[in-house]
């Protein structure tokens, strides 16, 4: 499963329609975009999709929608996380896992659990999960952090439980995790700013939010940091640094559908309570993409 999970992964958009509905055409095309861009696997249903404002309904047809046009080409995580564990556990009777090989689960947000909290809450799920588990870490948005002793804890005594998606930014933190942690489990990057740093640490890649338009380059510079070649992926990372800062300087998705807007492959329509990047933010991206 390690070897799955390496490279760069892609938190996939949901593009919508004007009218509120999403746009699976679309959807299907970004999908062929990032597969051709040479992306190792797809994220379905992460904090990219927006997912909080799709009902369950549309989250299986959104699913559906990712499978079907990956066909096998490579393979799919999914996101399935809330703060309450009787639900996540609940939602894994609503999808089709054939063609899944691992969920990606978020921190319980609000509830602000402590560290052994955390532990129950996933061993609740690992221990019913169809698929091994991948940890996810975003304490910037849901105010938890998962400590790295309670990673490594995880890592050794969850079975199920065979990676994380480290967002914290703490790199102190996943450094720890990276030099205590099982051979087989995965520790991926979870922000792109950082990716080749993470990198030259020992993450085995990134879950990418700028690989939904910019996966060749993500790709590339994923591969060469995976082979020691950090003069060549350094010149990729800064190349991308004004593009990766844009993506996020209206906060996520809005900066990734902006970029993905320009380039005629969505609409730039989000679902309330987020909104399209500012007038000015939108001019950068236009600008950003004709250097590029």
């Amino acid at each position: 499963m390690k070897g799955i999970l390496s490279g760069t992964g892609v938190a996939l958009v949901t593009p919508f329609k004007a009218d509120g509905s999403i746009d699976f055409d679309s959807l299907a095309n970004v999908v062929d975009f990032v597969i051709k861009g040479g992306v190792d696997y797809l994220v379905a249903l992460g904090t990219t999709a927006e997912t909080p404002t799709l009902s369950f309904a549309e989250r299986k047809q959104v699913l559906e929608t990712i499978v079907e046009q990956n066909n096998k080409r490579v393979p799919v995580v999914v996101g399935i996380g809330c703060n309450n564990p009787i639900e996540v556990k609940e939602q894994f009777h609503l999808f089709d896992f054939s063609q899944i090989e691992a969920i990606l689960s978020v921190t319980p947000y609000y509830n602000r659990p402590q560290q052994r909290g955390l532990i129950g809450h996933y061993e609740s799920i690992a221990s019913q999960s169809p698929r091994p588990v991948i940890l996810y870490n975003v304490p910037s948005r849901t105010g938890v952090n998962i400590e790295a002793e309670t990673t490594l804890y995880m890592a050794k005594h969850l079975p199920n439980v065979i990676g994380i998606k480290e967002a914290s930014g703490n790199m102190g933190q996943i450094m720890h995790i990276l030099h205590q942690c099982p051979e087989n489990f995965s520790v991926i990057s979870g922000d792109d700013a950082l990716t080749l740093a993470l990198m030259a640490c020992g993450v085995q890649g990134v879950i990418s939010v700028v690989a939904n338009a910019f996966p060749a380059a993500i790709v590339d510079m994923v591969k060469a940091a995976g082979k020691g070649d950090f003069e060549k992926a350094r010149q990729i990372h800064y190349r991308l640094l004004d593009i990766t800062n844009a993506c996020f300087m209206d906060g996520n998705p809005s900066g990734i559908k902006a970029f993905l807007f320009k380039q005629g492959l969505i609409d730039n329509h989000l679902r309330l309570p987020l909104s399209p990047v500012k007038n000015s933010t939108l001019e950068l991206i236009e600008k950003l993409l004709k250097q590029w």
